[in-house]
């Protein structure tokens, strides 16, 4: 049985903290009138990933959540099966390495040469035997409500986060109904994706009942690691890409983008929503927490 978490008052059981000295630096310069100015800048750090004994991959990341970093990463490169036992997470921050073993031997040479580049940032990777994730998905029956929807969109937005103090960072949220329960942040949205993963994976949670939402784009990538999660819900603030929606439609996903204020865009799995809020009590998203974003959608 998954282990009882209660949440806090504010939902989250885990969520950014802009105040961590190790994820923000501050830097001096000019502006455009050349005054002297000083801001926050976000730190990347290398993070090589071993399991077993093998080296798989080095990462750039901001450095927290290592551990969930590398048990995310390898379960959504297949590395990893969801009933693998993990008999330890070894972080060393010195040498910057995390070392995931398993009690069972594994067949991570085969998935390497299978590898291919994808369209996520900082140099994100799928493996090709992925695609199988798509062909053979059974994403369970949920719904989405509408006033969930916003209730979720203007709690994550005015969270407290890396992007608002420093930017150069995307973000990743997992949720219940209209609850954020798990945000994480990174340079690369597969990063902060990887992340939630491993802490899904630490945590028995299960996936069937959760929204994920992230503010980059609705990419292949992040279809493919959102259907592999068994999440039957992805939601952003940005736009879409062709392949994305080809791949959410066939594996039965809800791709929901351009959320942002009243608005929202379903290009597939519509049937989940519910359209229960009544627009004329939605607030438009303030302009203190918008982020980046196509320009048509300003």
């Amino acid at each position: 049985m998954a282990p009882v978490i209660e949440s806090p008052k504010d939902d989250y059981l885990l969520r950014p903290d802009p105040a961590d000295p190790r994820l923000t630096e501050r830097v001096a310069g000019v502006d455009q009138s050349g005054e002297r100015v000083e801001t926050s800048v976000t730190v990347e750090r290398a993070l090589t990933i071993y399991l077993n004994a093998q080296e798989i991959v080095t990462a750039m990341t901001i450095g927290d959540y290592p551990e969930y970093l590398a048990l995310g990463y390898l379960l959504n490169q297949n590395m990893l099966r969801t009933d693998d036992t993990v008999t330890g997470v070894d972080y060393d921050e010195d040498l910057a390495v995390a070392v995931v073993r398993t009690e069972r031997a594994t067949d991570y040479e085969a998935k390497l040469k299978k590898k291919v580049q994808t369209s996520g940032c900082a140099q994100g990777t799928v493996f090709g035997d992925l695609m199988e994730v798509i062909e053979n998905a059974a994403l369970p029956p949920a719904e989405l409500r509408t006033s969930w929807l916003y209730t979720l969109t203007h709690k994550i937005n005015t969270t407290p986060s890396l992007y608002l103090e420093a930017g150069a960072i995307h973000g990743c949220v997992l949720a219940q109904e209209d609850r954020p329960l798990v945000y994480m942040e990174d340079v690369g949205r597969h990063n902060a994706v990887d992340k939630i993963a491993g802490w899904m994976f630490r945590h028995g949670m299960r996936p069937d009942d959760k929204i994920f939402y992230t503010t980059g784009r609705l990419t292949s990538e992040m279809v493919i690691k959102t259907v592999r999660m068994g999440i039957p819900i992805l939601v952003s603030r940005s736009g879409f890409t062709a392949w994305g929606v080809e791949l959410a439609r066939k594996a039965g996903l809800t791709l929901i983008g351009r959320a942002r204020g009243k608005r929202f865009v379903a290009l597939a799995g519509e049937e989940r929503i519910v359209f229960d809020q009544d627009l004329r009590y939605v607030e438009e998203e303030s302009s203190k927490h918008r982020r980046k974003a196509a320009a048509h959608d300003d």
